[in-house]
């Protein structure tokens, strides 16, 4: 049994996946994690696209979905448990596409 083996678990999926970060930019300037944005939800599908429209957000992490779709993973600056979604719980960090964020 080598090294790799004692250390593989079976139900974690993410563990072989490539810890490359993902480049991405807006309005022709980079977007890293720790930038500022202004949320401009556009698909309207639920309580959270209203709530959150105008709310200025830190970006979290670039993330790309199996079909290459590009988000950005934010969590509201204003949000009392902001340090629950800097942590990756559910409920504090949201995902939106990269038009519906904006420079302050």
């Amino acid at each position: 049994m080598n090294e790799r083996d004692e250390a593989w678990n079976p139900f974690d999926f993410w563990q072989d996946a490539k810890e490359t970060p993902i480049q991405a930019f807006l309005d022709g300037r980079p977007l890293n994690p720790g930038a500022h944005v202004l949320l401009h939800p556009k698909k309207h599908q639920d309580i959270f696209d209203a709530v959150l429209a105008g709310k200025l957000a830190t970006v979290e992490s670039i993330q790309e979905d199996l079909e290459g779709r590009i988000y950005v993973v934010v969590t509201i600056d204003e949000d009392p448990g902001r340090d629950l979604g800097q942590e990756q719980l559910v409920g504090h960090r949201f995902f939106f596409d990269l038009d519906e964020v904006a420079w302050p």
